[in-house]
C-alpha cells in the first residue's frame, strides 16, 4: 500500500478532520512522508482542509 492510500485510509476512518501528525500516528509512517502524501492529495482535489493544518476527505 502506497504512502498516499494509509493517509486516506486514515483520514476514512476519522470521524473528524486531523492534523499531519495524528495522520502519521494512525498510519504508523514518518511525518515527513505524510507531509509529501498531503500535498499530493490536494493538488489532486482528494483531501480538503476543512481548517488550517486539518485535513479530511475532499468532498
Amino acid at each position: 500500500m502506497s504512502t498516499n492510500e494509509m493517509v486516506l485510509k486514515a483520514l476514512a476512518g476519522a470521524k473528524e478532520p486531523l492534523k499531519a501528525g495524528d495522520i502519521a500516528e494512525v498510519a504508523g509512517i514518518d511525518k515527513k512522508e505524510v507531509d509529501k502524501a498531503i500535498k499530493a492529495l490536494k493538488k489532486e482535489g482528494k483531501i480538503a482542509t476543512p481548517k488550517r493544518c486539518y485535513y479530511a476527505l475532499g468532498e
